[in-house]
């Protein structure tokens, strides 16, 4: 499950200002749950408009997480 962490990270550094200040955490259970923290400016850039770059970055968590045969979601926190 590192993969889906690191795969989280390198988007979300990608799409930042500031992707020194990017943060996933990890969280096991049944279902994986990764946590990503970003600087405060940057929010808006990981939510995009209507909240479709987190639905976007969400699909990709699942698809590649299917593959492996893992399950996997995605929280952006403050």
């Amino acid at each position: 499950m590192a993969e889906m962490k690191e795969l989280l990270t390198y988007m979300a550094q990608n799409l930042v200002e500031h992707p020194e200040a990017v943060c996933v955490t990890q969280i096991p259970g049944e279902e994986t749950l990764l946590e990503l923290r970003v600087a405060q400016e940057d929010m808006g850039k990981v939510i995009g408009r209507q909240g479709r770059i987190a639905r976007d970055m969400r699909t990709v968590l699942k698809a590649a997480a299917q593959r492996r045969g893992e399950k996997v979601t995605m929280e952006i926190v403050d």
